[in-house]
């Protein structure tokens, strides 16, 4: 039977007067991506120090590959993060060294022999998209390229476990994709336990199969990515993060909105499909069956996790209680978010 590469369990950090973690139990399996996201002040920063050892909770255990790093001594912990990677939100790269001598800093620490390290760092490099890059200095990088530079040398002395700590904050969208679309590529080549901290879902969306929401020190979703997204009811604090990636009412309409049916009006609802249901021409067959009008107003169909995701706004014409029957079996979380009478 496999270890989780992390268990948490029943984990409580204060300073002070302020608890920053309380209460706080999850695990991750071996090669799971986990996202951690919350508003300012949730516990995220808490719980990555607590995790990568560099602080102790007050209570409760956490165990990296079954041992519990809580109860180790010093020299024990040294050793131990060494099966722990960080990736930094803002890079942390020594400008007084090159890219390879970045990369090496954590095979010296460990005690590498110097004539081995050259091929780890080839390797490394490699894996990243910078091959040609181990003679540059940090200055002549850009923050893509950088983060690479920080994503190689987390990796230096294949760590069990890899965190990130808003990673991609510092990114443009572009180069926030191709960061994302390499620590994926990582997590499928090596089978590499990630945990991702990050304030912002899209990231989450993209590449987390996991999720753990945090609000003022207490979990308040813990389940896999899809299956939040696509609930029929969610926490308000998951609500509000993911309102900045869903689709909305258009402003135009969402002033029209009225709460009972009106004649030769229509509805707007919203459908959520995961999976291969995500794909079938539900609103075509809506119209051939009904002959009625279905348009998509907002949204569309994406991944989230490797499976095929839709959310959709979508206005219907003729709404009544056998249309929404039919579009119930394929989505039963699905919305009225009111109804918009006609112009006359």
């Amino acid at each position: 039977m496999d270890v989780n590469v992390v268990d948490v369990r029943h984990v409580s950090r204060r300073f002070g007067g302020h608890v920053a973690l309380d209460d706080v139990s999850f695990s991750v399996a071996k090669g799971e991506i986990l996202g951690v996201i919350g508003r300012s002040g949730a516990g995220k920063s808490s719980l990555l120090r607590c995790l990568g050892a560099l602080d102790r909770p007050d209570a409760g255990q956490i165990l990296i590959e079954g041992q519990d790093i809580t109860t180790l001594p010093q020299a024990g912990l040294v050793a131990l993060r060494r099966r722990i990677g960080f990736v930094f939100q803002h890079f942390n790269l020594l400008s007084s060294r090159t890219v390879a001598g970045n990369i090496s800093l954590p095979l010296e620490i460990a005690g590498v022999p110097r004539a081995d390290r050259p091929q780890r760092i080839a390797e490394l490099l490699a894996l990243v998209g910078l091959s040609a890059h181990g003679d540059k200095w940090p200055a002549q990088l850009s923050g893509g390229q950088k983060q690479r530079v920080g994503i190689a040398r987390a990796l230096a002395n294949d760590p069990a476990l890899l965190l990130c700590d808003e990673a991609t904050s510092a990114l443009d969208p572009e180069t926030t994709t191709a960061i994302l679309d390499l620590l994926a590529e990582i997590n499928r080549e090596l089978g590499l336990t990630i945990i991702l901290i990050t304030h912002e879902m899209d990231v989450i969306r993209r590449i987390a199969t996991h999720l753990v929401v945090l609000d003022q020190g207490h979990i308040v979703e813990n389940a896999p990515t899809l299956a939040i997204m696509g609930a029929a009811t969610q926490s308000a604090v998951t609500e509000a993060l993911l309102s900045e990636t869903q689709p909305q009412v258009p402003p135009a309409l969402r002033a029209r909105l009225v709460a009972e049916p009106a004649p030769d009006g229509w509805a707007i609802i919203r459908i959520r499909l995961a999976g291969e249901a995500a794909w079938q021409p539900m609103l075509s067959l809506l119209g051939q069956q009904y002959g009625v009008e279905a348009t998509v107003l907002q949204g569309g169909t994406t991944e989230i996790a490797g499976q095929p995701f839709a959310d959709q706004i979508v206005s219907v014409t003729g709404y009544c209680a056998e249309i929404h029957d039919f579009l119930t079996q394929f989505d039963p979380s699905l919305k009225v978010l009111g109804h918009v009478p006609a112009d006359h």
